[in-house]
């Protein structure tokens, strides 16, 4: 299992076993902060209990000077001790003191007892399995499952929500019969291998009642979180970049950054493309005076990508990015960065996306969540409407708890970013051994964002305004970039349609015999697509964009290769 993940940390591995030999502990290390020996883990403490802890804990020094007073002493400069020590003295209660991203196992010999718990936004992914012959696994990946079990059998219910949506927002299940994925803001109890109690510590805050309206302040706040945040997720004693699209969002945390230390920032484009968001970058990377590296990508750099680092699409989901921000990484990991911050989070918290625009100021009813169905789906109808419809439908808190905006929120944070966008940052930067940090995403910013109402994030027909209002004060960045619409579309499966290469490629995998299209009953829309070129099918049957499930199923083969599953049969 450790060699598995050995792409998640180089620098040094480590292996705990339990004196009774009923436990092992094992840890790739990916050295951030005190690149020292003395950050090793595993890491035991001198009470005896024991750490494995993936992320970083960007309060770690606020933590520690508490810790302190109370007369605890460190040996180390880690967050890793810091965590370690605060959850000796608090317990679960330590959950609510740190922030940051974290994925981690803890480990109590005198009472037998294994923790596990998971960041609040679900940045880092946590999975586990029961045994066959009892107890437990764990692990940050999927592929870690594959060397202890010949019998990884897909979740037919998990890839029906896979095909509708393009990943799985199941809030335990996996794409995996066996295999649960730990809830984002969830801890779960172990005693000898045996599941005793789960429990969340963080939800999204409820809904609260309309109050007036206090601009000023709302941008104040916003601006000193953000401030905070961003200055912490800088804290590295190795090199740190920003990924930098020229958009909204990593512009301002660009912004922020520069005013801390000279700034490494890195843009991509993509050849044989109209569309080129480097000119905006370049534009932000002379203004705040950032270091500034340009990388152009292919489509055959996509398509050997593909087929030679599939090892970076693990957990089932299909953004596009997994594969072009891969190369990404890379790069900057050549450039000497390893840890890079990146805007994700945004759009999902300030009401980013043209489905918040549908919901503003509508109640939330059959008709409009069926609509809402379509446009997220990109199918007309089918059946995987009833569930989407009855997980918005759960109450959100008090009033206005039937407003379709703020149920669109809340899907988006609770469901599609852990398993669908912050996947795709975890999976394609870790396999390149890059830590990528993202501020929008620290539990402060959200706290607050979700304070706010519509009003603040959809004024007069701009959408993250009181982003907007931040980014425009004290001349942070330039009107052009401020006002800037957001850049949406998938570059690379639109290569689908544009590129020979890239077609052929995913054609032959597709259609390949005994594969998924046969297997889930897509071979004629798939035969449609590449034989004669329809785009989908007429009023009234379902599929309406044959690209778009073609993409899912080209995601759909990798994945299952990578994981040696088969299809359905």
């Amino acid at each position: 299992m450790i060699a598995s993940l050995a792409h998640r940390g180089p620098d040094d591995e480590g292996i705990f076993l339990d004196e009774g030999g009923r436990l092992a502990l094992a840890h790739r290390r990916l050295a951030i902060i005190d690149l020292s020996s003395r950050g090793h883990q595993p890491m035991r403490s001198p009470a005896g209990s024991v750490i494995t802890f993936n992320g970083e804990i960007y309060n770690f020094r606020k933590i520690r000077t508490l810790l302190e007073r109370e007369g605890i002493e460190f040996s180390t400069d880690s967050d890793t001790e810091v965590l370690l020590l605060a959850l000796e003295r608090w317990g679960v209660a330590a959950l609510d003191r740190i922030e940051g991203m974290y994925a981690f196992a803890w480990w109590k010999p005198a009472e037998r007892e294994l923790l596990l718990a998971r960041d609040p936004l679900g940045i880092k992914p946590l999975y586990w399995m029961r045994e066959d012959v009892g107890g437990m696994a764990f692990a940050s990946e999927l592929k870690a499952f594959r060397t202890i079990t010949d019998s990884l059998r897909p979740n037919a219910a998990a890839l029906k929500q896979y095909i509708d949506f393009g990943f799985v927002y199941a809030e335990t299940d996996t794409a995996i019969e066996s295999i649960q994925k730990l809830p984002p803001g969830s801890f779960a109890r172990f005693r000898d291998g045996v599941l005793v109690a789960q429990s969340s510590f963080w939800r999204l805050p409820a809904v609260e009642p309309r109050r007036a309206l206090d601009i000023e302040s709302s941008v104040r706040e916003l601006r000193a979180v953000l401030d905070t945040v961003v200055e912490q997720h800088l804290i590295a004693d190795v090199p740190v970049g920003l990924l930098l699209s020229g958009g909204l969002d990593s512009s301002l945390l660009a912004a922020l950054a520069a005013r801390h230390m000279t700034l490494q920032t890195v843009t991509m484009s993509f050849g044989r493309s109209e569309i080129d968001e480097s000119p905006h970058a370049n534009t932000v990377a002379t203004f705040i005076g950032s270091h500034h590296q340009h990388l152009q990508l292919d489509p055959e750099e996509i398509t050997e990508s593909l087929t030679t680092d599939t090892i970076a699409i693990d957990d089932l989901f299909a953004d596009w990015g997994v594969v072009t921000t891969r190369l990404l990484y890379r790069k900057c990991r050549e450039l000497g960065m390893k840890v890079v911050l990146v805007g994700e989070g945004s759009d999902e918290l300030f009401g980013g996306y043209p489905q918040f625009h549908y919901a503003n100021g509508r109640t939330s009813t059959i008709a409009s969540r069926f609509e809402l169905f379509r446009r997220l789906s990109g199918r007309r109808y089918g059946s995987g409407y009833f569930r989407f419809s009855q997980r918005l439908s759960e109450r959100v808190g008090r009033e206005p708890a039937n407003s379709l905006f703020e149920q669109v929120r809340r899907f988006e944070l609770r469901d599609q970013l852990p398993n669908n966008y912050v996947m795709k940052v975890d999976r394609a930067s870790m396999s390149v051994s890059v830590e990528a940090r993202t501020p929008f995403l620290d539990r402060r910013v959200a706290d607050l964002a979700l304070r706010f109402p519509s009003e603040l994030l959809l004024r007069n027909g701009v959408s993250k305004w009181v982003l907007r209002e931040v980014a425009r004060r004290d001349n942070l960045l330039p009107d052009e970039i401020v006002d800037r619409e957001k850049f949406g579309g998938s570059i690379a499966s639109s290569w689908l349609d544009t590129d020979a290469h890239f077609r052929s490629f995913a054609r032959a995998r597709i259609l390949a015999p005994n594969r998924w299209a046969n297997a889930l009953g897509f071979r004629e829309p798939m035969l449609r697509y590449f034989e004669h070129g329809e785009r989908g099918y007429s009023f009234p049957r379902a599929i309406s964009i044959f690209r778009n499930l073609a993409w899912r199923l080209l995601m759909l083969e990798l994945w299952s290769e990578n994981l040696g599953i088969e299809p359905i049969r």
